[in-house]
């Protein structure tokens, strides 16, 4: 049986695939609802947590690393269940950790500065990567450029224990589509 802490990653990613799925990012701002938008938004939410326990250290250090091991391992299961091959999964993987590490360091530092343009510029050639800048990905960069940090915001004010847990308060999404607090 589990301990209480050996279930705490799953709590936790559970709570970030959980915001990641909601319909606002699909139908309002337009992510695609694919595996790449999918993953996108799971790796934003992922992102704003991990940045959010950095410096974490002993027991929380730990689970942070354990919700780290997770992510990857449902990225691999993930993988198998739509019938990647075996051989090519390894490079799957390796390149959704890349793209992972990639988008790591340019949201936290755009994070960091709270610098709107600079986030919304990564946030658009990420999730909305077709060569071309129309005005739709433009405006729904800059609403998910809000959310994050906001949400980013609300994170540094929630006890490092109260996350590992898996309670997590994200702001709604919807409220930054509409422009209400964009």
């Amino acid at each position: 049986m589990f301990k209480r802490r050996d279930r705490q990653p799953y709590a936790l990613y559970s709570a970030i695939v959980a915001q990641a799925r909601q319909p606002a990012f699909y139908a309002a701002f337009g992510v695609p609802d694919s595996l790449d938008g999918r993953f996108d938004m799971i790796v934003l939410h992922a992102v704003l947590v991990f940045r959010r326990l950095r410096g974490c250290e002993g027991e929380a250090a730990e689970r942070t690393q354990a919700l780290f091991d997770l992510f990857m391992s449902d990225m691999d299961r993930s993988l198998r269940e739509m019938g990647v091959g075996d051989l090519t999964v390894p490079k799957r993987i390796k390149k959704m950790a890349e793209a992972f590490y990639g988008r790591l360091d340019a949201y936290v530092g755009a994070l960091d500065s709270a610098a709107l343009p600079e986030l919304q510029e990564a946030i658009r050639r990420n999730v909305f990567p077709d060569g071309t800048v129309s005005q739709s990905a433009l405006t729904a960069a800059h609403g998910l450029a809000c959310y994050a940090l906001d949400a980013a915001a609300s994170l540094d004010t929630q006890a490092a224990e109260t996350i590992l847990d898996g309670t997590i308060r994200f702001p709604d999404p919807a409220d930054f589509h509409t422009g209400a607090r964009a």
